[in-house]
C-alpha cells in the first residue's frame, strides 16, 4: 500500500488541521488494510536492500558488506550521494587528540548532556547515548575508508560546543566520494532512476519484510532482500504541503536541501508497512536566501560561530549567534522582514572553508552578499545607517573584551573582534533544512512497528528516523548521526539482528 499526500487531498480533508489529523490517525490504522501484493517473481535479490545513497545509505551498504552481506542501494535520482552533498560536512564528536591540542576538554557524558537538553529531552536517550559514544569510533572507520577531516575543531552553528570536525573536501562531496569508491571496491550494486514505493511484508502491517517494491526508470519492478532493507531516503524538509502540515510557518520557506530528494515518501510508505513515526512536528531551519528570491545563493559565512554577528536590516544584533537552531529559527522567523544580514571582517571571510567563500563571491552578483573595504561603505551598500553599524560592532568588540554579551552570548564564542576590512554582509532568511522526525527505531537501527515491537527485517539510518534529534538538533549532530546509525543499521540488517 502506497500513500500519496498532495495539494488536493490536504484540501479534501479540511486544510492543514484535517491533514494533520488524518495523518495522526495513519499511525494507528488497523491491519486490515489491503496488504502490498507478493510480486509474482523478483527482478533483483540481495541479503541487503538499501534505500538512498546518501551518507546513510553508503555507510549502510558497506557496513553490511564488511559484514559478509550482498548489497544492493536503490537511489530514485540518476547519481550517488543524495542531500549528504550539499551538506555543509561538519561532523560532532569529542577527540580528545584534536581537541586536546587546543585545550578543550570534551566528554561522550558531556555531548549526551548537551545533546538531549538541546532537544528538549524530547529525543529517546538510549538513541543519544548510541550517537555520542559511537561518534569517535565512527570517525576513525571513516578515516580508514580514506576520509580527511581538518585537523582543529571549532563550534558550528548550532553546535552548542566546540567539537565539529570539517572535512578536508568542502561541504559532504567528501564524504560521498570516499564512501562510493569503498562501495564500488566492495562489489555494492546501484540501481539508480529506482523509486520505492511499497514495503512489501508478509501480511497486512504484519510479519517479516520480504523486500521493496520500486519504479526503474517508468518500469515496476521487485526487489528481494533475503535479510533486511534499509531505509536511509531522507526526511521531508524538501515537501512544502507535508512540513506545513505540521508547521503551517514553513509553507513558503526555501529548503537548502535538494528539492527532488527530501520529499518524504520512503517515511511515509514506511508508516502505511505498519512502521510508527515519532517527532514528525520537529523541524529545523538554517540560513538561506530570502523569501521570494528566486535565484538566490545561499550564504554560509554563519558557519563558525565565532566569526560572525547577525544584524537585521536596521543594522542591530537580534539574537546571542550561538544559540540553538530552533532559537535562530523563531528570532529570524518574528523580524518584520523575517530576514537579516551575517556580518564578518577580512580574518573572519578568510576563516570560511573555500565553498562559502566561493558562494560569497557569487552572491555579489545575485544580491545575496556584499563586500566593502570599510564599514561606513558596507552599511551604505546594504542601506543600513553606518552609525547605527558601527555601534553594533563597537559593542561586540567590546563584548569580547570584557567577556559579557548583553545579548547572552556565551564567553567561549566571544574570542574574535570585528576590525579589519575588507568586510563583508550576507543575507540570511531561513529555509527548511532538516526534520528531526521519522520511523522510530532502537539502538540497533531496527524499525518499531505501530505495537511498539521490532518490524522483522526492516531497519532505518539518517534522516528518514525520528526519536535521535528531539525538538532541535545540534549543528554539526547530523552527519554524525548518518554514518553512526549507517552503519549500525548495515551491520544489523546483515546480521539480521
Amino acid at each position: 500500500m502506497s500513500v500519496t499526500l498532495n495539494r488536493r487531498n490536504l484540501l479534501k480533508a479540511g486544510g492543514v488541521a484535517a491533514a494533520s489529523a488524518a495523518l495522526a490517525a495513519s499511525q494507528t490504522a488497523a491491519a486490515a488494510a489491503d496488504p502490498c501484493k507478493k510480486p509474482t517473481k523478483w527482478d533483483y535479490t540481495a541479503d541487503v536492500v538499501v534505500i538512498g545513497s546518501g551518507g546513510a545509505g553508503l555507510a549502510a551498504a558497506i557496513s553490511a558488506t564488511q559484514s559478509g552481506a550482498k548489497v544492493i542501494v536503490a537511489e530514485k535520482l540518476g547519481f550517488v550521494g543524495g542531500n549528504t552533498l550539499l551538506c555543509s560536512g561538519y561532523y560532532n564528536s569529542p577527540d580528545p587528540e584534536r581537541q586536546g591540542k587546543q585545550g578543550i576538554k570534551d566528554s561522550v557524558a558531556l555531548h549526551v548532556k548537551q545533546t538531549l537538553a538541546a532537544g528538549d529531552y524530547r529525543a529517546d536517550p538510549v538513541l543519544v547515548q548510541t550517537l555520542c559514544e559511537n561518534g569517535l569510533p565512527t570517525l576513525h572507520w571513516l578515516e580508514s575508508l580514506g576520509m580527511k577531516f581538518q585537523p582543529k575543531v571549532i563550534q558550528v552553528y548550532g553546535a552548542l560546543y566546540p567539537r565539529s570536525h570539517l572535512a578536508a573536501e568542502s561541504k559532504g562531496a567528501g564524504y560521498i566520494r570516499v564512501l562510493k569508491a569503498k562501495a564500488d571496491e566492495l562489489g555494492v550494486k546501484f540501481l539508480l532512476n529506482t523509486k520505492m514505493s511499497d514495503i512489501v511484508r508478509e501480511g497486512a502491517q504484519k510479519g517479516r519484510v520480504l523486500g521493496v517494491l520500486a519504479t526503474q526508470n517508468s518500469k515496476k519492478i521487485a526487489i528481494r532482500a533475503k535479510r533486511g532493507v534499509v531505509l536511509a531516503a531522507g526526511g521531508y524538509a524538501a515537501n512544502p504541503i507535508l512540513r506545513s502540515v505540521y508547521d503551517p510557518r514553513l509553507r513558503n520557506l526555501t529548503t537548502t536541501n535538494n528539492t527532488a530528494c527530501s520529499t518524504g515518501e520512503v517515511m511515509l510508505a514506511a508508516n502505511a508497512a505498519g512502521a510508527m513515526l515519532v517527532g514528525t512536528d520537529y523541524i529545523q531551519c538554517n540560513p538561506g536566501p530570502r523569501p521570494g528570491h528566486q535565484n538566490g545563493i545561499r550564504q554560509s559565512l554563519h558557519l563558525d560561530v565565532s566569526r560572525y554577528i547577525y544584524v537585521d536590516l536596521r543594522g542591530k544584533r537580534f539574537v546571542h549567534e550561538d544559540a540553538r537552531r530552533d532559537v535562530l529559527r523563531d528570532a529570524v522567523l518574528n523580524l518584520p522582514e523575517q530576514w537579516g544580514y551575517v556580518i564578518v571582517d577580512a580574518d573572519g571571510f578568510a576563516a570560511n572553508p573555500a565553498a562559502a567563500q566561493r558562494d560569497a563571491k557569487r552572491g555579489l552578483e545575485t544580491g545575496d552578499a556584499y563586500t566593502a573595504p570599510t564599514l561606513d561603505e558596507l552599511a551604505k551598500k546594504i542601506k543600513i545607517d553606518p552609525a547605527v553599524l558601527k555601534q553594533t560592532v563597537d559593542e561586540y568588540n567590546k563584548a569580547v573584551d570584557t567577556k559579557k554579551d548583553p545579548l547572552g552570548r556565551d564567553p567561549s564564542m566571544l574570542i574574535h573582534k570585528l576590525e579589519k576590512g575588507p568586510w563583508w554582509a550576507a543575507v540570511s532568511a531561513m529555509a527548511c533544512h532538516h526534520t528531526m522526525g521519522g520511523v522510530r527505531i532502537d539502538k540497533n537501527a531496527r524499525v518499531i512497528g505501530l505495537d511498539g515491537k521490532v518490524i522483522p527485517g526492516l531497519y532505518a539510518a539518517g534522516e528518514v528516523t525520528g526519536g535521535i534529534h528531539g525538538s532541535n538538533r545540534v549543528g554539526g549532530n547530523a552527519v554524525l548521526d548518518i554514518h553512526v546509525f549507517g552503519r549500525i543499521a548495515g551491520r544489523s540488517a546483515a546480521q539480521k539482528v
